[in-house]
Order: structure tokens, then sequence, then C-alpha cells
């Protein structure tokens, strides 16, 4: 089950409670306890299967037209079910809700980081299209490519 979360301390506990099972990909605390402590004011939009949070995706406001993307997780054993593309859906359709335009997400450079590519060929299956890449914007080893998707299109339909 796909649901928006209001409640501020559910959304530190179930952000907490998937982002420290996704060690791997939020190694850094201090990364995960800033992702935490924003997510109180995002959009947060959660993943339940049988009583337990698998994933969640909170959105925020980069400007009037557009929210982006600004953390997103699903349990590994969760991951290739549909899970993700479900939370983007309900993520796109919420967004177009709130008169907002477009989704943005930012992730590392195709072709550096096998598990980034990963990330990278996720969000292009799910209909994001490349938009711009900034080589220092976290750091030389990191480049940073952004992502867009009109919130008025259907392609997060489509599959890998």
């Amino acid at each position: 089950m796909i649901e928006e979360i209001f409640s501020k301390s559910e959304k530190i506990t179930i952000a907490r409670y998937i982002l420290e099972s996704l060690s791997e990909w939020f190694e850094l605390k201090e990364g995960r306890e800033q992702y935490i402590a924003e997510c109180v004011e995002q959009i947060f939009i959660s993943a339940k299967y049988n009583g337990e949070y698998i994933g969640f995706l909170c959105l925020k406001e980069t400007s009037k037209d557009t929210v982006e993307i600004a953390v997103m997780g699903v349990l590994k054993n969760y991951h290739r079910q549909g899970v993700g593309r479900q939370l983007l859906e309900t993520a796109k359709r919420i967004a177009k809700q709130n008169g907002y335009s477009f989704l943005q997400v930012k992730t590392v450079k195709m072709g550096l980081y096998e598990s980034y590519d990963k990330t990278n060929l996720f969000y292009i299956s799910c209909g994001f299209k490349e938009f711009e890449i900034f080589p220092t914007l976290w750091n030389k080893n990191n480049p940073c490519q952004i992502y867009v998707m009109s919130t008025n299109n259907d392609e997060t339909k489509n599959t890998i």
C-alpha cells in the first residue's frame, strides 16, 4: 500500500528505519541524519507491505513549478518488485495535484559506479529525461546528473 504520511514523528521513524537498512547507499551518518531531519517538512510518501514500511520517497520544492525527489529508499528485499515505481507514480500524481509541472532528481552520472548506473537506469525507465550534469556540484569524483520529468506524461508505466 502506498500512502502519504503527515505525522512528523512517523516520517522520522520510517525514514530512519529505511535509511539505516540501506547503509551501503546511505553510509554516512551525517547524510542520513540530514535526510531524516529535512523529511519532516517535505511531502512524504510511504510503501507498506504486511504491516511493515518497506520504502519511502520525499519531495521538496525547488521552484514554484518543480519538486525534487529529495530522498528515496526501498528495502533491498523489495528491489525490482515495482515498489519504487509505485512510489514515483504516486509522487508524480501528488506533485501534479499540488500544481507542480516537473519532477527532478539528482544522482551520480552514469558510467562511474555500478550501483548508481542501476539507479540511473531506473529513473530513465520511469520516464525521466537527462537535463544537465554538474561536474563539481558534489565533488569531481561524483558528478551530479539531473533528470527531469513532466507531471503531465504517463511514462512512469514503462518497464526496463
